[in-house]
Order: structure tokens, then C-alpha cells, then sequence
């Protein structure tokens, strides 16, 4: 039993360690997803060592005394997202109608045949604009019914799980198709036009995950997201950033990301919002996001019902003001983020 917890004790001390190796390869970006269940794991353990306490000699107390450590560390990591934090994005005060813009993101797992689940959902959400990650042909033709109420859309449908169909039922403006880094991994950039005529641009993405069986490395990731972030940075309308992103909200990238390109997020003091893995309670991240800019406000945030998919869907519903640049900050970067960025982005 001792040796076990020796061994259980260092590989979770290994699993923290490993992402601050800010290497582009998978095993050590992958490591970051995991802090809650890393949290959770590292309690257990402390608790089993408890049992041991009177037989614990110097070596012992060092790996408790570490494990203590690795728990406060990532507990420091995770309470940003906790509803114990301070909210990045303010709550509307006073709701303005023609002002308003609602969301729906949905990752619908292109093999996912239960296309009347999604529809059902969609309808429940009632968002103005839904995009669909993980689209294919089938998936296009199942949620063509759409079009009665969304007059508007873009759609890139391929067999590759990286197909997307954007929605809405708000004018877009200058929508265009873009292969940023990749080819066959779409991002759609459009404007759209509220009741108010205030204009919004929206980036759509969905880049390719660390991960060994698809691509090893996350620099494809790493430098589609920076390349949004230039543009958000650059918008002198509001933006708003939405995706599947492949990547954890409390990662390294996300925070260059937010750093990069003036963004807030709304998950930050309200909750984790795990989207995936739907199927597997103890297996789930928030890779699911929303991006904002500082002049505008979250009127809702919700976690939707799964469709047989192995992501959730996620809806926000957001308010144009422009006296909200005055009352919300992001996050800045220094000298040191530049660079990484610069080279991130210069990478590939």
C-alpha cells in the first residue's frame, strides 16, 4: 500500500509539473486540461495517507507535505473559474433589446445521428446565432429546416469532423471562408448587424487538438488562435470569438490568447462549464468558448442539454454598450508575451 501511494503521490506531482514545460507537444499541453480532476485525485490520495500516519517516516512527511502543495497550487490555478472570483464580465443592468445578440455553440460529434435532438435544442435555446462545429453533408441537409427562421448563414461542410454551419437570424456582412493555418480546418470571419444597425464582428473557429492520433504537436492550434487574437485586437467594432478551441479555458495558450487579443471571458467567476466529455462525468473540460470584447455585457451563460454528442452545448446571450469599455478590463501582456506570440504565430 505504501509503495502504491509513493507512486500515485509522484506521478501527480509529475502531471502538474509537466505543463509549465511550455513545449508544444502534446504530452505536455494535454497535461493541462486535467487541474480538476488532478485536484480531486491529490485529495483522495492526502485522505489515504492519513490512514498511514503512524507508520509515516521522514520521506513520507516530504511527498505529504508535496502533495499539500500540488492541492494549494492547483486550487490557485482553478479559482479564477470558481464563483468565489471576481467576474471578468459584468452583468447587464439594464436591458437593451436591439442591443442584444444570444449565442448557441454546438460540437454535435459528426458520427452523432440524433440530428432531431439537435434541433429540438436549438429551438429550446432560441439563440440569434448558432454555429455548429463537426458538420459533414448529412449534417447540413438535417438542419437545412433551420433556414425558415435563420435567413442568413455560412456553411462549410466537410467529412473531415472539421465542417462548420453558422446560423443566424441577424444580417451578416463581408462573410468570408478562411484556411488560416491548415488546409481543410475552416474559420468563418463575418459582421453582423443587430436590430440596433450596431455592427459586431464574429470569428468562428475550431482548430485541431494536441493530440497523438491527429496532430502531435500544438503549434496548428497555438497560431490559428493568435492569428484571431491579431485580428480581434485590430477590430474597431465589438468581437466575439466562438468555437470549439480544443484547448482548456485555464490553459497557458487561452490566457496568451486573452492577453493577445483584449478579450474577456465570461466563464471567469461564474463556473468551469465543462462542455466535454458529455459521456464520461470525471473526464470533462471547458474546451467549449465564447470571447468577448470589453464592450459588452453577459446577459445569460448555460450549459445546454447533449444531443448524443461528446460535447455539450453552450449559449450565452450579450449586450452591446459602449460605456462597458469603462467599466471592464482584460488581461495585458508584457515583453514576454509578445515574443512567444511573434514566434507562435511565425511558426509552422
Amino acid at each position: 500500500m505504501v509503495v502504491f501511494l509513493i507512486c500515485f503521490t509522484i506521478t501527480l506531482l509529475v502531471s502538474t509539473l509537466i505543463p509549465l514545460i511550455k513545449d508544444e507537444y502534446w504530452i505536455f499541453r494535454i497535461f493541462e486540461y486535467p487541474r480538476l480532476q488532478k485536484l480531486a485525485l491529490t485529495v483522495a490520495n492526502m485522505i489515504l495517507w492519513l490512514f498511514l500516519i503512524s507508520q509515516m517516516n521522514t520521506l513520507h512527511w516530504i511527498l505529504y507535505g508535496l502533495l499539500v502543495g500540488n492541492a494549494m497550487y492547483l486550487i490557485y490555478l482553478i479559482f479564477p473559474f470558481t464563483k468565489f472570483a471576481k467576474v471578468q464580465v459584468l452583468r447587464v443592468d439594464n436591458e437593451i433589446p436591439e442591443n442584444s445578440i444570444s449565442v448557441m455553440i454546438g460540437n454535435v460529434y459528426q458520427d452523432n445521428k440524433n440530428y432531431s435532438g439537435c434541433l429540438a435544442e436549438v429551438k429550446k435555446a432560441n439563440p440569434d446565432v448558432l454555429l455548429l462545429v463537426e458538420t459533414d453533408a448529412k449534417w447540413e441537409l438535417a438542419t437545412k429546416e433551420l433556414e425558415k427562421e435563420y435567413h442568413f448563414s455560412v456553411k462549410v461542410p466537410l467529412e473531415n469532423t472539421y465542417g462548420m454551419l453558422l446560423y443566424s437570424k441577424f444580417e451578416l456582412e463581408d462573410a468570408t471562408i478562411h484556411y488560416l493555418v491548415e488546409e481543410g480546418i475552416p474559420s468563418i470571419h463575418t459582421k453582423i448587424k443587430l436590430k440596433s444597425n450596431q455592427v459586431i464582428q464574429l470569428f468562428a473557429v475550431h482548430p485541431t487538438p494536441p493530440v497523438p492520433n491527429e496532430n502531435p504537436s500544438s503549434a496548428e492550434r497555438d497560431k490559428e488562435l493568435l492569428m484571431v487574437a491579431e485580428l480581434a485586437k485590430k477590430s474597431e467594432i465589438p468581437v466575439i470569438v466562438i468555437g470549439d478551441l480544443n484547448d482548456v479555458a485555464w490553459s497557458y495558450t487561452t490566457k496568451l490568447f486573452l492577453k493577445m487579443s483584449g478579450l474577456l471571458d465570461p466563464r471567469r467567476g461564474r463556473g468551469f462549464f465543462n462542455t466535454f466529455h458529455a459521456h464520461y462525468p470525471f473526464l470533462r473540460f471547458p474546451l467549449d468558448h465564447a470571447f468577448i470584447s470589453v464592450d459588452l455585457k453577459l446577459k445569460k451563460i448555460q450549459r445546454l442539454k447533449n444531443f448524443n454528442s461528446d460535447h455539450f452545448p453552450m449559449y450565452l446571450s450579450l449586450q452591446y454598450e459602449e460605456q462597458a469599455k469603462l467599466e471592464q478590463e482584460g488581461f495585458h501582456p508584457d515583453a514576454d508575451d509578445v515574443d512567444t506570440a511573434e514566434k507562435k504565430k511565425n511558426a509552422v
